[in-house]
């Protein structure tokens, strides 16, 4: 028997030291890797090599960027896996990967472990891709004799992620797989044949596997498994397998995805349109009626329009400050951050932040006291997003603090971290609101802080902003007597620094 030629392996990323780093190590373990630099020069690799078995893509480049590889790729050759790799991962991204086939997903910066590990299992399953074709395409020809013949196919459909049932021309149930049984748990292990009436529910399902044997066509459809405890959403493929020379019914093949996930991403996804929507109405809401009644003369007193005026400011204040915060995210969401990373002194950062909040601070007979030292080590990082992540823990300091109350920002080298600690005097948080402080859109509700505006956006982006630079955050506050955010930022930008144990 001649030796197997080594699995080949596609690096498809614009950073040169990515590809290079990823050919060492894969190279080292005996793999063959092809490199492009652009994911239109990967496509014509990938045609010219179509036994490549698998391809790691990034998701951002120029031109033609990952999620957009992923299907025409899949045009060329069907037998390979794909793994998207980014520094940006977010839960929406890691949907529309999976939505356009990619295998895995990876995040950069990633050590050599897990790009051997990930390799190792995507590999893998693209040998039981390709073992299943072939068993299947043997066995399609022959599907009424599944029932003899299923330990040659029990192994590979074991091995799927996906539920799969086979059933005969007669309507019995002849093969299912572990998969299977998770939605399924009227199927007995035990059993060999089974009528569908009795294992299948709920009666949606039923009537779709028996409408596309009646149609002889293939019918796909999104099925809430109501019968099982926990909310499950399968996608039900269900294709008929009909003879070539006599055009009978063979049986049926349905296969059943879990989906449940995607399904609870599009409910956060309405959620959040909902409340973005609302945000927005009732501020617009109230300005209206405002020049409403300034309009129709209702209001004549230039005291009481004044009074309007400053009122309607302030809304829309709150509304250019939301619109301000969800670009930020936006931005953040989709990598196209513009950063000039520099060596930034904090102690003039948090100068110009205690500046620009001073006004703030005075409507309420409030006091700083910052304590950074001019020579504290310098953090690498962009200084907009500095300006912008102290101004919310500011903000926030000030706009819950107690009348005549006290700001103090202390910083201090903690090796190879910058601590910054940023206390309040305010009403302080409950440590149920504290396990959501991070959640876009999120406020505390509570008779203190009734008049405080604002979006529930300011401490997400400030996570968003430290999870960049590889910072930490810790967050200590206790019911009217105050808060203290502190923060940890490395004193030079790595990429891959380990952060400080919680204290």
């Amino acid at each position: 028997m001649a030796p197997s030629l080594p699995d080949k392996i596609l690096i498809i990323d614009d950073e040169i030291g990515i590809r290079q780093g990823c050919r060492r190590v894969l190279g080292a373990e005996g793999y063959e890797v092809l490199l492009a630099e652009t994911a239109e020069r990967g496509l014509e690799v990938l045609a010219a090599n179509l036994d490549v078995s698998l391809t790691l893509v990034d998701l951002k480049m120029p031109g033609m960027g990952g999620l957009e590889y992923l299907p025409r790729a899949a045009e060329i050759t069907s037998e390979m896996a794909s793994v998207v790799i980014t520094a940006y991962a977010t839960i929406e991204t890691a949907v529309e990967a999976t939505k356009r086939g990619a295998y895995d997903f990876m995040v950069k910066p990633f050590a050599p472990d897990d790009l051997l590990r990930i390799t190792h299992k995507a590999l893998q399953h693209v040998r039981l891709i390709k073992e299943r074709n072939r068993l299947q395409a043997e066995q399609e020809r022959r599907l009424l004799e599944l029932a003899t013949e299923q330990s040659r196919l029990r192994v590979i459909i074991n091995a799927m992620a996906e539920g799969v049932l086979v059933a005969n021309a007669e309507g019995s149930l002849v093969l299912w797989n572990p998969a299977a049984l998770r939605v399924l748990p009227r199927c007995d292990p035990g059993m060999e044949v089974c009528s569908l009436e009795r294992v299948i529910e709920p009666p949606a399902l039923l009537e779709l596997m028996t409408q596309a044997a009646a149609e002889r066509q293939r019918l796909t459809r999104e099925i809430n498994l109501t019968h099982l405890l926990a909310p499950t959403w399968v996608l039900a493929d269900v294709a008929p397998v009909v003879e070539e020379d006599s055009s009978a019914l063979l049986g049926t093949v349905t296969l059943l995805r879990d989906i449940t996930e995607l399904k609870r991403v599009e409910q956060i996804k309405a959620q959040f349109v909902n409340m973005v929507a609302h945000e927005l109405r009732s501020p617009l809401a109230a300005i209206d009626g405002y020049l409403a009644l300034m309009q129709a003369g209702i209001v004549e007193d230039p005291t009481k329009q004044a009074e309007m005026v400053v009122r309607s400011r302030v809304r829309l204040k709150a509304l250019l400050d939301l619109v301000g915060d969800l670009l930020n995210v936006a931005r953040m969401e989709a990598g196209t951050v513009q950063r000039e990373i520099v060596p930034q002194n904090l102690a003039e950062v948090l100068a110009e932040v205690v500046e620009i909040m001073t006004p703030l601070a005075a409507e309420r007979s409030l006091t700083f006291q910052v304590e950074v030292p001019p020579d504290l080590s310098p953090v690498e990082a962009d200084k907009e997003e500095l300006i912008c992540l102290f101004n919310n823990l500011v903000s926030n300091a000030l706009k819950y603090n107690r009348e005549g109350g006290k700001v103090s920002i202390v910083g201090e080298r903690e090796e190879p971290y910058v601590k910054l600690a940023i206390a309040d005097t305010g009403i302080g948080i409950s440590e149920e609101s504290q396990r959501h402080l991070f959640v876009e859109f999120f406020r505390e509700k509570r008779s203190e802080n009734r008049y405080v505006t604002g979006t529930g956006l300011g401490l997400s982006i400030v996570k968003r902003i430290l999870d960049f630079y590889h910072g930490h955050l810790q967050v200590e506050s206790t019911l009217g007597e105050g808060t203290t955010f502190t923060l940890w930022l490395p004193c030079q930008y790595q990429s891959t620094p380990a952060p400080p144990a919680p204290r």
